[in-house]
């Protein structure tokens, strides 16, 4: 059990200790974000601007024109939207090599509420032109995304979790920026999630395994750029599709896939997410509960579209 933010501080030390040209560059959380043991080994590449993520943005900008790989840490809610302007202008614009650690997305700062849980921020980052979006299920992948997404020439939007998850990968698991993995193959519906909702999203595939429903599960960790390829030859052999994310249905996984169904005619689609609503304060799994995002409601999601396709024959 362990945070993928955890696998954000151990992989920049490690990365560190072999170049000296990362820097992180903290928004005044390096506890929350696990830099606190980067700070100490390399107080020469660790700048802690206070909370100013715009001046942070700014920095990292600099820094990647001097040609620095800086990270920049802070919350998702607080790089996504107070830095904004700046990550626009400043680093997608002329595409620089910066690489934004954001932490605590969607609902797993649970008590905080809704000022603290980012659910806009996969949208946000998918509309910057140049900016690849990324978010781990797991310690392991984080680490091994966090190491790509290091050395991956451009702007990277990496969203972490503040709550331990169980492990999902192996420590020798490989993976690709861009490309999406296969977990289980099915013939009556695809799943596709990220992040931390992969755990739901697997318990949700083993109810419909015991109903007779064969569910074929795809790890997005790339939300953008899309591993259409993977998605398109799931889909046009099922035919379904259902998205789960802790993230808006609007913009984030659910609305890049749907975007991709749309554009090429595939198959029919239902979205798990919160739906045009903020999140509260509450325990993790009871609010997932609340917002028709647990096992549960996936598995019926699915189910009602097996149904559904089976009625259309």
């Amino acid at each position: 059990m362990a945070a993928t933010r955890d696998a954000f501080g151990h992989a920049l030390c490690e990365l560190a200790n072999k170049d000296s040209r990362y820097y992180i560059v903290d928004c005044d959380i390096s506890k929350s974000m696990k830099t606190v043991d980067f700070a100490r080994q390399f107080p020469n590449q660790h700048v802690n601007v206070g909370i100013a993520e715009q001046n942070a943005a700014a920095l990292c900008a600099g820094l990647a024109r001097m040609g620095k790989i800086p990270f920049l840490s802070t919350y998702a809610v607080f790089a996504s939207m107070r830095a904004l302007e700046q990550l626009r202008t400043s680093v997608c614009y002329p595409n620089l090599n910066v690489k934004i650690a954001a932490g605590h997305g969607g609902l797993t700062p649970s008590n905080d509420g809704a000022t603290h849980q980012a659910i806009e921020d996969v949208a946000i980052m998918r509309a910057l032109p140049n900016m690849t979006v990324v978010m781990a299920a797991d310690y392991n992948s984080a680490r091994a995304l966090t190491t790509l997404a290091a050395k991956h020439n451009g702007p990277v939007y990496l969203r972490y979790t503040r709550d331990s998850f169980p492990d999902f990968y192996g420590t020798d698991e490989v993976f690709e920026l861009g490309k999406g993995k296969l977990l289980q193959s099915g013939s009556d519906v695809t799943v596709v999630s990220f992040g931390e909702m992969l755990h739901e999203t697997l318990a949700a595939c083993d109810i419909l395994k015991s109903e007779g429903i064969s569910a074929e599960l795809i790890d997005l960790h790339t939300v953008k750029p899309l591993d259409t390829a993977l998605l398109g030859a799931s889909i046009i052999k099922t035919r379904a599709c259902v998205t789960v994310e802790d993230h808006s249905i609007i913009g984030g996984l659910g609305g890049a896939v749907a975007e991709f169904m749309a554009e090429n005619g595939l198959g029919t689609l239902k979205r798990i997410g919160l739906r045009d609503c903020f999140g509260q304060s509450g325990k993790y799994h009871e609010l997932l509960q609340h917002y028709g995002m647990d096992r549960q409601s996936i598995a019926a999601a699915a189910r009602d579209l097996v149904w559904d396709k089976g009625a259309l024959l």
